[in-house]
């Protein structure tokens, strides 16, 4: 068998090869985003810590805020005040929680969230002490109304859990906060019952500031946001934050390095009604608006009828005090104190255990319905109950509607707070609640002439007015173009 022949190599040819022969590349870097790090790391021990702390939040804020509630009948009395200033003391308190909320919103995405919710804090329980020695209604007014500016910043207590939270227990965890402002509130009106007729209100206003004062020595437990420190360029400030997280939860980070774009264009109005979120914010607006209207319609309502016990027109329990200084004209007063009995009280804790009743269902749904779908069923329940107020029923007929009511707006509230917190990028979420809250309040600022000053002239027509804007906010709901249920939170 013929050998084959083999053909000459030259010296050329195998330069030729060697130099085809690819160079080691230099292994790439692992990266990972804030994003990255909370999905790894995991539900732990410190998202306890951070959801008793700032689920405390929701504590003092529902005690600053229902406290009006329960001390009108009483500055009514003390000071002779007609309907209408009974009403401006609520709604000046949401003139200044307008006002700054979209001021606080600015500077938590411009600063910091931590700084914004200390500082709102500090100033909320400095003004509710303060309103504790008012020595008449216009100091009592302008007071309040300072203690609704400090309140404001309370939502940045949120935003700090929402952007801590893994996404998957952002659907549990965050409903759930609502048990804190029942706390809040059921301390508030247990507290007034006992503390209002033996020492008076202004030791009322005193305990409620409380625990605001408590809050802000525990604030230090909790850090900045790592998504806010990334998207300012603060990257060892987020990394030690994520590091600390991962060892209290004894988790592991991800490998890489952190890494996450600087964004220098944060909390700037505009950017909300950029074509992309335009849509979304204007139905948003309407939303807040809309159930903080009901919500505080409903806390109201709930006085007056038990003031003045307008169930079918009638005023059988409630003590009517006739307030008389003297025997002249002067010192009369045709104002009239209708002072809770004790049974007002209870029937106002019952309906607000009402709150966390459909907090189990409220859960159900906007985790398996989607926040859209869930909020515009639980808005459209909310404007068929509004009606059915209008029944002539016994005390055990209004207290089971109120029941249903208190339930109800407080699912609205719930899912708005947990929808708005998600569908914003870190760069403008700040900014997104609180101009959303400062919308909100203007509800609330009209709520009180309804439920305090149209209703003494009809209630027909007050319920009518609630049921209406419940039925247009639960259309708007309905018809939101993003759907945030399982989405991962924006950078």
């Amino acid at each position: 068998m013929a050998a084959k022949k083999k053909e000459p190599v030259s010296i050329i040819s195998l330069r030729k090869l060697s130099l085809t022969v690819p160079e080691p590349q230099p292994k790439e870097t692992k990266t990972f985003t804030v994003e990255d790090a909370v999905e790894t790391i995991g539900f732990g021990r410190f998202h306890i810590a951070l959801f008793l702390i700032m689920g405390s939040t929701g504590i003092a804020e529902a005690m600053e805020i229902m406290l009006i509630a329960v001390v009108s009948p009483v500055i009514r009395c003390e000071w002779r005040l007609e309907n209408w200033q009974v009403a401006l003391v609520t709604t000046m308190v949401f003139f200044g929680y307008m006002v700054f909320s979209i001021f606080f919103g600015l500077l938590a995405d411009r600063y910091g969230r931590w700084k914004i919710l200390f500082i709102s804090f500090v100033w909320g329980a400095y003004f509710s002490l303060l309103t504790s020695f008012s020595p008449s209604y216009i100091w009592f007014v302008f007071l309040r109304t300072m203690v609704g500016c400090g309140v404001s910043g309370h939502s940045q207590g949120l935003i700090i859990k929402t952007e801590f939270l893994p996404t998957k227990y952002r659907g549990y965890m965050l409903p759930l906060s609502q048990l804190f402002w029942l706390t809040g509130s059921l301390l508030i009106i247990g507290l007034a019952s006992v503390v209002i007729p033996t020492i008076g209100w202004r030791w009322l206003v005193r305990i409620a500031s409380i625990p605001g004062i408590i809050l802000i020595m525990a604030f230090k437990f909790i850090p900045e946001s790592a998504r806010f420190n990334v998207s300012t360029g603060n990257t060892q400030a987020a990394l030690a934050t994520l590091e600390h997280i991962a060892r209290t939860n004894r988790s592991v980070m991800p490998e890489g390095k952190l890494v996450e774009p600087i964004l220098n264009k944060r909390g700037r109005f505009a950017d909300l009604l950029n074509p992309k979120y335009l849509r979304t914010t204007l139905q948003i607006w309407i939303i807040w608006l809309g159930i903080s209207f009901a919500y505080y319609g409903v806390i109201l309502a709930s006085t007056e009828l038990l003031e003045r016990d307008l169930v079918c027109g009638s005023r059988s329990e409630s003590e009517v005090v006739t307030v008389t200084m003297g025997d002249s004209e002067e010192s009369r007063s045709p104002c009239y104190c209708h002072m809770l009995a004790p049974s007002g009280y209870h029937t106002m804790i019952i309906s607000t255990i009402g709150e966390i009743m459909l907090n189990p269902l409220n859960i159900l749904g906007i985790n398996f319905l989607g926040r859209r779908l869930s909020l515009s069923i639980t808005l459209g329940c909310t404007a068929l109950f509004f009606l059915l107020l209008n029944i002539c029923t016994s005390s055990t007929g209004l207290i089971g509607f109120l029941f249903m009511l208190r339930a109800l707006v407080a699912a609205n509230f719930c899912t708005i707070y947990i929808y708005t917190a998600e569908v914003y990028p870190t760069t403008m979420r700040a900014l997104g609640m609180g101009t959303s809250g400062s919308l909100c309040r203007i509800g609330a600022m009209v709520a009180p002439f309804i439920s305090q000053v149209l209703m003494s002239a009809s209630i027909l027509g007050a319920l009518c007015l609630f049921s209406s804007v419940c039925v247009v906010c639960a259309i708007s709901a309905f018809t939101l173009p993003i759907e945030t249920k399982g989405r991962a939170l924006q950078g």
